[in-house]
């Protein structure tokens, strides 16, 4: 899971080790929504995800999604314009959580793309 997607929660650790069938199924589910590129590249299925994220505030996992994204091709500007698009739909809160994931990223020396 790890090597897959580039990171991995503690809490999933403890659901691998306690439920490891939940897991294979969960693992599954992620494959086709979110690393299948088939009829949309995974680069975009990920912009989704960070927005989703955003609007939840859900920062850590945004900060991952973000990596996810540019390491399938996705620019800054990409990530910023995806974030952008959320602050009409989901308030100025969903734009400012995703502002504060980038900040995050570049301060753990992520900043890639332009």
């Amino acid at each position: 899971m790890r090597r897959e997607r580039g990171y991995l929660y503690p809490e999933w650790e403890l659901v691998a080790r306690e439920a490891p069938g939940f897991m294979v199924a969960y693992n599954e589910l992620y494959r086709h929504a979110l690393a299948s590129g088939v009829g949309l590249p995974i680069k975009y299925r990920e912009l989704v995800a960070l927005g989703i994220l955003a609007f939840r505030g859900e920062t850590g996992g945004l900060v991952n999604h973000i990596r996810r994204a540019l390491r399938h091709g996705a620019t800054r500007a990409e990530v910023l314009g995806a974030l952008e698009a959320t602050i009409v739909p989901g308030g100025a809160l969903t734009f400012l959580n995703g502002l504060r994931a980038l900040a995050r990223l570049d301060a753990e020396g992520g900043r890639k793309g332009t």
